[in-house]
């Protein structure tokens, strides 16, 4: 197994400021930067190794070899990708950003030298800032790390054994097939709660102080930072406006029925068997399966793994051992 690499985490949001307190507290020499004097300050105060200055600190990765992290909402990583390009042009990439295919055209554009390696973590919460973060925000959750036809899968190891060192299982999967899952089961449910809140909202007081479970659930993520929600879906339009497009289609056909025959049980009975599928695909018995890393067809079988459901939970001399439906 190689030596672990330091982590040098820029931007210090909710995911990046998580990221760093669990990649400190999985024994990784660990430090950051954010522009955010504000969350810097938070940082530092709570005793992490933290500066405002990122070109530093990318220096710092350069020297050390260090595995950098970019956790920066994806309108700001055009920019942060020309600083990467310029101090460590070499060093082995990821990031958290919610969209894989626009993220991988500007690494091939802007840093293409450095050996990337796609990442999504499937955790979060409403609240945004350093201060909403917290080390354990990963345990037990997906994260996406990616694979392409020309990805470096010693690099592809490095993120991954990051991922698993920060409590999380690691869903191997090429941007493509990230950007359409993320539209149905994340994109498109921000959008609907959008439209739930301004509704829900347009009732009055009434409406606000009759509302209760079922209204709270349905539109939580509509509390999220309105910019962060705006970079992630349309950052993710190629891949959303079909979903968009299917949903729309859906709630046509509920209309449809509503106004002709008065029954929505397809809807309803639809959206019923969905959660269930939901809630059986977390509790479903799983079966073990290995991936060689070395092997010729590596990648394919990493894909195939990811795009059946499966998970990479251990990893260990060059072999991926996880577990698919």
């Amino acid at each position: 197994m190689s030596p672990v690499r330091d982590v040098c985490v820029i931007g210090l949001g909710l995911i990046g400021g998580s990221l760093l307190r669990a990649s400190v507290a999985s024994g990784r020499t660990t430090w950051g930067a954010a522009v955010s004097e504000v969350d810097a300050d938070a940082a530092s105060r709570a005793g992490y190794d933290v500066t405002t200055d990122v070109e530093a600190a990318l220096h710092r990765a350069a020297t050390a070899e260090a595995l950098i992290v970019l956790a920066v909402p994806l309108p700001a990583v055009e920019n942060l990708l020309r600083l990467v390009a310029q101090h460590a042009p070499h060093c082995v990439l990821t990031d958290v950003v919610s969209v894989k295919g626009p993220m991988l055209d500007a690494v091939r554009r802007r840093a293409p030298y450095t050996r990337y390696v796609g990442g999504h973590p499937m955790a979060g919460t409403a609240e945004s800032g350093w201060l909403a973060g917290n080390a354990s925000l990963f345990e037990g959750a997906a994260w996406v790390v990616g694979v392409e036809e020309d990805t470096d899968l010693e690099a592809w190891a490095e993120v991954a054994r990051l991922v698993l060192d920060l409590g999380a299982f690691a869903v191997p999967l090429p941007a493509d097939s990230h950007d359409e899952t993320v539209a149905r089961i994340s994109h498109l449910p921000h959008l609907f709660a959008a439209i739930l809140a301004t509704i829900g909202a347009q009732g009055g007081p009434l409406a606000m102080s009759l509302a209760a479970g079922s209204y709270r659930d349905g539109t939580r993520v509509a509390g999220s930072s309105p910019e962060l929600v705006r970079a992630m879906t349309e950052g993710n339009r190629d891949a959303l406006l079909p979903i968009v497009d299917e949903a729309l289609g859906r709630l046509g056909a509920a209309r449809g029925s509503l106004a002709s025959t008065g029954g929505l049980a397809a809807t309803i009975n639809a959206g019923h068997e969905g959660a269930l599928a939901y809630a059986t695909a977390h509790d479903a018995a799983r079966a073990g399966v290995r991936v060689t890393l070395s092997a010729p067809d590596a990648r394919e079988a990493l894909i195939g793994l990811g795009e059946r459901g499966g998970r990479i939970t251990s990893l260990e001399d060059g072999v991926a051992a996880g577990e698919v439906n």
